[in-house]
């Protein structure tokens, strides 16, 4: 007997249960791809207080995704997280533009056909967002969207802890995260003391910049790290 997309996920969606649960460290964004059955997927810490970060991305396209985002400060992500609701963009290539101008321009350049955000938050403290993504135009079932939205809480709870564990933990010069955004706090940290401006202004130069030169935010800072670019007002 052939089954339902809304009826197959039923032992996936256990089994991500299952996996996100136990996953005080690892990999978030495998079962999540799984449990509904899509390509991409990544999972980011939003603003304060926990920073803007991507924790996981199953692909190289994902991080990408993410790196748009938090570069621009705008996107289907946001959205989520600022409304507490889920945010479905079904086709990329046709709705976005209005709500998301820089980010839908960026994507559609990337060719991402769907993307959809569900908020990560704990009682009244923002967290993040997930993202899932597809190459083509698609729809997410009402199923689909519930079990995202219970597979986000769960998430949640588990980037609180990890926060929490990071905090008791001395500083043992662990590796630092793969897609660790620390070069640009310290960048923007330089450019607010050569132009004696605060810090939301030094990272506001930092994304002018970044947007200017179509580079990502992080290219940028590295070099103002280095001293290869000078930023001045």
């Amino acid at each position: 007997m052939s089954t339902s997309p809304d009826d197959q996920p039923g032992d996936a969606l256990e089994i991500a249960v299952a996996t996100l649960t136990a996953a005080s460290d690892g990999d978030l964004c495998s079962p999540l791809c799984a449990a509904v059955s899509m390509p991409g997927a990544v999972v980011s810490t939003l603003g304060s207080p926990m920073g803007s970060e991507t924790v996981c991305a199953s692909t190289k396209l994902g991080a990408r995704i993410d790196e748009i985002q938090i570069d621009l400060g705008e996107g289907p992500s946001w959205e989520a997280l600022r409304t507490r609701l889920p945010v479905t963009a079904s086709d990329l290539q046709v709705d976005g533009g209005a709500l998301w101008p820089g980010t839908w321009a960026a994507l559609r350049e990337l060719d991402v056909g769907a993307l959809f955000a569900f908020p990560l938050y704990v009682s009244t403290l923002g967290i993040g967002s997930i993202a899932l993504y597809s190459m083509t135009a698609r729809e997410l079932s009402d199923a689909d969207i519930e079990r995202m939205s219970r597979l986000a809480a769960i998430v949640s709870s588990t980037l609180l802890r990890r926060a929490l564990n990071r905090l008791d933990a001395p500083d043992d010069g662990a590796q630092e995260e793969p897609y660790s955004r620390r070069e640009v706090h310290q960048a923007t940290g330089m450019v607010a003391a050569r132009n004696s401006i605060g810090v939301d202004d030094a990272l506001l130069l930092l994304r002018g910049h970044a947007f200017a030169a179509g580079r990502p935010v992080r290219d940028v800072a590295a070099d103002v790290i280095a001293r290869r670019l000078d930023l001045r007002l």
